[in-house]
């Protein structure tokens, strides 16, 4: 590869920076947190070279960096976790009880997710999963950005629904 070629292919993917912090922020939920994430997976990228010199889809391949890191980052969390129970063996903190709701219903929507009709199942796997943009996703489909927008936002209501009825709490079974 070609010194200009290799500049070629790190200026493609410093242009793509706001789409990943977008990106980034939606797994996150944080802003300091997607920026930190997108900041490791430039230098994990650009401190690989021949990985970049082999790259066809630098939005995806740095897509896919980010998701990695953070899975990385959540799972060494998870494995740092220590739950503090009191004297009755149960869990003692609160943010530790947000934490199983939060993995309960992260279940329920992996469970819920699969059994979602094609025509919403495919466009959240698109956007929410493999991190595509709107109009990457719409194109896939062959359908117009509003069409998928639309099967969007009827999937996350269905997915809402379907995990409402089934997460126990205050006036339900």
């Amino acid at each position: 590869m070609t010194p200009a070629t290799t500049r070629d292919r790190r200026r493609a993917i410093v242009d793509l920076m706001p789409d990943l912090r977008r990106f980034a922020r939606a797994l996150s939920r944080s802003e300091d947190a997607a920026d930190e994430l997108v900041q490791t997976a430039y230098e994990h990228a650009l401190s690989h070279p021949k990985s970049l010199a082999a790259v066809e889809r630098p939005s995806s391949w740095m897509r896919c960096i980010i998701r990695n890191i953070w899975v990385d980052e959540k799972r060494s969390s998870r494995d740092r976790l220590s739950v503090p129970l009191d004297e009755d063996g149960h869990i003692a903190d609160e943010d530790t009880e947000r934490t199983v709701i939060a993995r309960a219903t992260l279940a329920r929507v992996c469970v819920e997710v699969p059994a979602l009709p094609d025509k919403l199942r495919r466009p959240i796997v698109m956007v929410c999963l493999d991190g595509l943009s709107y109009r990457e996703a719409a194109a896939k489909l062959n359908i117009p950005m509003g069409t998928l927008m639309s099967h969007l936002h009827r999937a996350r209501l269905e997915l809402a629904r379907r995990v409402e009825l089934h997460v126990p709490g205050p006036g339900r079974g």
